[in-house]
């Protein structure tokens, strides 16, 4: 396995190896939700590449990127056992070298959901997803739904800015009790990670109320919400029922929809979602999406 900070090395590497390679995007700290991506990337590419960067741009003023969890050695140690070839573990200074100045920015997408509640989050997300793309060059990339409005904005990315790449998302990995794995569940204390599967509890809520035959978004919102309300140690900051292509807000009955929540325990936000009303095999903007599970 090769492992450098070097964008010339990764390139020599890349350019060296014949057919397919998948590639997986992290800012490290990897978990089994992590490892899901480079297994599935393993069983299509020939070649599967890992980038390892906390994107500084991509946190607002007041977020956690100083704190944000980091363990290289460990994340090296995890993706040797799933035989990944080329890890890249690029530096501050090597993505954004002095007098940096060009941003990539998909509008609409951007705007609701997390976009309303940390402002430039998402200009960083595709700036460095643009650049991690344009120097590993991979044929696929592979993306968690936990971060649903993300796939959708990358995915928006990759078409407009014509890039050949195929974006694969794949379903969230849940811990025993339902949360979602995410790397911030590191924070939670053991009150507040005990707390936080209740955002699991209110998506099956949800989904149970939709399948009995609720279609109301306005009464589905309202279900989550008084779930929720039910644990005193969450702060809730949205929940939404949009279209699961367009993130536009739903106010009337629907057949299809995204239902996505962020809501804070102690000081570590989470966010979680579910597609209600999909088909075996649904859309999210493209083919690839195998949808996520409810169980």
């Amino acid at each position: 396995m090769l492992v450098t900070p070097h964008t010339e090395e990764l390139r020599e590497a890349r350019n060296a190896r014949d057919g397919s390679l998948g590639f997986v995007p992290t800012m490290g700290f990897l978990h089994e939700g992590h490892l899901s991506l480079v297994r599935r990337a393993r069983e299509e590419c020939k070649t599967v590449a890992v980038s390892i960067f906390a994107n500084p741009t991509q946190f607002g003023a007041n977020e956690d990127f100083a704190s944000y969890p980091r363990d290289l050695q460990h994340d090296l140690e995890l993706l040797e056992k799933e035989k990944v070839d080329i890890v890249w573990t690029p530096t501050a200074a090597e993505m954004y070298p002095p007098g940096f100045q060009t941003w990539v920015d998909v509008k609409n997408l951007t705007v609701p959901l997390e976009g309303t509640h940390r402002p430039g989050h998402f200009t960083g997300v595709t700036t460095v997803v643009a650049k991690l793309f344009n120097s590993v060059q991979p044929q696929r990339a592979y993306f968690g739904h936990k971060d649903a409005q993300q796939a959708l904005v990358i995915k928006k990315m990759v078409r407009d800015l014509n890039f050949p790449i195929e974006v694969i998302i794949c379903p969230t990995i849940r811990e025993e009790g339902g949360l979602a794995m995410s790397s911030r569940n590191s924070y939670l204390s053991d009150d507040d990670h005990e707390a936080a599967k209740i955002l699991w509890l209110t998506l099956k809520l949800v989904k149970v109320a939709f399948d009995d035959g609720q279609r109301n978004a306005q009464l589905l919102r309202e279900i989550a919400m008084r779930s929720l309300a039910s644990e005193p140690r969450a702060t809730v900051q949205y929940v939404a029922v949009t279209d699961p292509e367009t993130l536009a807000e739903i106010n009337s009955s629907t057949n299809h929809a995204l239902v996505s929540m962020a809501v804070v325990f102690g000081k570590t936000r989470l966010i979680d979602n579910i597609i209600v009303g999909a088909p075996a095999t649904v859309s999210l903007a493209d083919s690839s999406f195998k949808g996520d599970s409810c169980y």
